[in-house]
């Protein structure tokens, strides 16, 4: 018992013995990080003024950059970044307008034409970009399992990576990577704001994972496990955490939507910098459509407007449809095609295609599907012009360009009864329907059916609610939005 009792108090005071020498060790470590971090902030301070440009009036001239690695994709996150900087270019016409991007597989000049082809949109000013040899750092097919974190950390090093090539005065994250925020508040010294679409991780996650329901993000195995979910929840938690730390840290923070001001308010807790700015959508263009009593008398189209990805839940929409066309006459001459219209960023969403196409044969509706995969904005505009009904089921879309965009054309519109869409877009007019909700196969093949049977003239109607109500999304109302909550960026 001595024997033992002497073995402790000599642990204890070897512990003791060790505790000071410790903590001057981990002191002085600390001390050196900040001293490298400190020196490597003044080494990019220098950098960026021996590589400013003057201006016409002998002023340095300020660098404007967004981080978009993939700014060449083509969905409604891109649309918002050519907007914005055009935006931009109009108020500050002598600034310099960077992008960052992993799209090295095109020219600076393809990419411009490539937005001006999808979108519209046309630059008033050239835009200089810097191609990052890192993207595949944040590709989530990377990480198969701590996809959050993997891909998060993979950012800062891509962010890094940018950093290295340009040290902006402004940098704007318009693509939803809050981990570098820190990095180039402190390191680069410059003033920071985002766009965020989608929040990294929301309170929804959470409670997918605590309820221990399948989705696309939380696998069967992982259901199925109580002892896997809770050490889940306890990682979405601290990731949570984390991501609040970093995204609180920009200076301006935008949102798409009320859906997503809840979670990034409830997450980042920064209200005071943090507002709604509706993505910008071609409104006008696409209420030039002529809208008719009937769009087509020979032919029904269903359209579904999304990149091809795994959120989109394109499977749910051939699912439902499949199952309409089960529950209707197959003889009849009338029934309606399915296009699915979206962009491929890379390889896993071709891949993605090809898998749904195989789906399409399983259920036997391959010859009433067709997949119409990066199209010029003109055929788009075609496709939207005739088509009946527009589909989308993502659950919890943070806001949907795609929905405003067929509602403008005159589609009659199908939207998942959660995130944006419910809270946003498909609601009423001036008490009338704009459109219709569902969340699961049987609501929306019902519904289809249901839109379908409506006479001529009540599809006319909601069809002209649905157009009057979406203006508030227009391109000009989010210059506006957008150039009001970046102002104090350019102090």
């Amino acid at each position: 018992m001595a024997a033992g009792g002497f073995c402790l108090c000599s642990l204890v005071r070897l512990l003791c013995s060790l505790f000071i020498p410790g903590l001057f060790l981990s002191g002085a470590l600390c001390l050196c990080l900040v001293v490298v971090l400190w020196g490597i902030r003044l080494w990019l301070h220098q950098r960026k003024n021996q590589l400013a440009s003057t201006g016409k009036d002998g002023k340095r001239q300020l660098v404007v950059a967004f981080f978009h690695p993939y700014c060449n994709a083509g969905g409604g996150g891109e649309r918002v970044l050519w907007c914005a900087i055009r935006a931009l270019q109009k108020k500050y016409k002598d600034a310099i307008y960077v992008v960052y991007t992993g799209d090295k597989d095109v020219t600076g000049e393809q990419i411009v034409e490539s937005a001006f082809r999808r979108f519209n949109i046309k630059l008033t000013h050239p835009v200089k970009f810097v191609f990052l040899e890192k993207r595949y750092l944040v590709e989530a097919s990377l990480y198969p399992h701590f996809t959050l974190l993997g891909q998060s950390l993979g950012s800062v090093l891509l962010g890094w990576e940018a950093l290295m090539k340009c040290v902006p005065d402004v940098y704007i994250d318009s693509m939803g990577y809050a981990f570098t925020l820190p990095l180039f508040k402190y390191l680069g010294s410059c003033r920071v704001g985002c766009y965020v679409h989608y929040p990294t991780i929301s309170t929804d996650m959470l409670s997918v994972v605590r309820s221990q329901n399948a989705r696309f993000n939380n696998a069967a195995f992982i259901t199925r496990n109580p002892l896997l979910s809770k050490l889940k929840l306890v990682y979405y938690y601290l990731f949570a955490f984390v991501y609040g730390l970093v995204g609180s840290r920009s200076d301006v923070i935008m949102v798409n939507s009320s859906w997503t001001l809840k979670h990034i308010l409830s997450l980042w807790r920064a209200g005071a910098c943090t507002s709604v700015v509706y993505p910008p959508c071609d409104v006008q263009t696409f209420l030039d459509i002529p809208l008719h009593e009937e769009k087509s008398t020979t032919e029904y189209f269903i359209v579904s407007l999304g990149q091809f990805r795994p959120e989109k839940d394109h499977p749910l929409q051939i699912r439902a449809f499949a199952k309409f066309l089960e529950k209707t006459a197959l003889g009849q001459q009338s029934l309606p095609k399915l296009i699915l219209i979206g962009g491929c960023r890379n390889q896993q969403d071709e891949q993605r295609v090809n898998r749904l196409k195989k789906l399409c044969e399983e259920l036997g509706v391959d010859k009433k599907v067709e997949f119409k995969v990066n199209i010029p904005f003109e055929e788009l505009k075609k496709y939207l012009a005739d088509a009946i009904i527009g589909l989308h089921t993502m659950w919890n879309e943070h806001f949907g360009i795609g929905i405003v965009e067929c509602m403008a054309a005159g589609t009659i519109i199908l939207a998942h009864n959660s995130g944006g869409p419910k809270l946003d877009i498909v609601v009423p007019y001036e008490g009338h329907i704009t459109g219709f909700l569902a969340e699961n196969e049987d609501d929306y093949s019902e519904t289809i059916a249901q839109i379908l049977s409506l006479s001529s003239e009540k599809r006319l109607e909601i069809r002209q609610n649905a157009r009057q109500s979406v203006n508030r999304f227009a391109d000009q109302e989010f210059e506006v939005a957008f150039l009001l909550s970046v102002e104090q960026l350019f102090k």
